[in-house]
């Protein structure tokens, strides 16, 4: 004979759990460029949420801000994801674009995906020493800047803890190595805003 405790267990167990679908919209560093298939964070980051959640990459190697901007809508409309986690500029910053056309592709991005009713993580970054501390810093500060307006989710900066150690990234100096993707991933799934 079953308590109602008990009854009242097996019904919440037959319910299904809350899952969420994530978007990684990204350049080379969210695409796994230069490592093999299934070393990158973002793939890590999948079967770390699996089976209760659902990642989806559509980053893409040598994306700017202004092509993320001409692809958003339609990935937004394919996947209805409920988060969004934004990694784009790393382009822009080493092609030397302007970093007011960043921000504002970067701004409408963020609009894009809170008006499809996704949340944004929004992943900072920061350029290579050789782009001068002004520059830099300036690149930098675009990440801090929409963050704080929109009160975003922030991952200041995706590589944090190792971004000054040469070791840790591959012979172009860009793209870092499969042994520290584990550590990107977590960067990550900290700040993600899942229940």
């Amino acid at each position: 004979m079953f308590s109602y405790l008990r009854l009242i267990a097996l019904l919440l167990m037959a319910l299904p759990l809350q899952a969420a679908t994530v978007l990684v919209f990204g350049d080379s560093l969210s695409a796994g460029y230069g490592l093999s298939p299934g070393q990158g964070w973002v793939t890590l980051l999948e079967h770390s949420l699996a089976p209760r959640h659902r990642v989806i990459n559509a980053s893409m190697s040598g994306e700017t801000t202004a092509g993320g901007l001409s692809r958003l809508p339609a990935a937004l409309k394919r996947h209805r994801p409920d988060v969004v986690v934004l990694e784009l500029g790393g382009n822009d910053g080493l092609r030397g674009l302007p970093l007011d056309a960043m921000q504002h592709n970067l701004e409408q991005m963020i609009r894009l995906a809170r008006q499809g009713k996704a949340q944004v993580l929004l992943v900072g970054l920061t350029l290579p020493p050789n782009y001068g501390p002004k520059y830099g810093a300036e690149f930098h500060a675009v990440y801090e800047t929409l963050a704080r307006k929109y009160r975003l989710h922030y991952v200041p900066r995706l590589m944090t803890d190792f971004e000054a150690d040469p070791s840790k990234f591959q012979p172009d100096g860009i793209h870092p190595r499969a042994e520290v993707q584990p550590r990107m991933m977590e960067t990550v799934r900290a700040k993600l805003p899942l229940s």
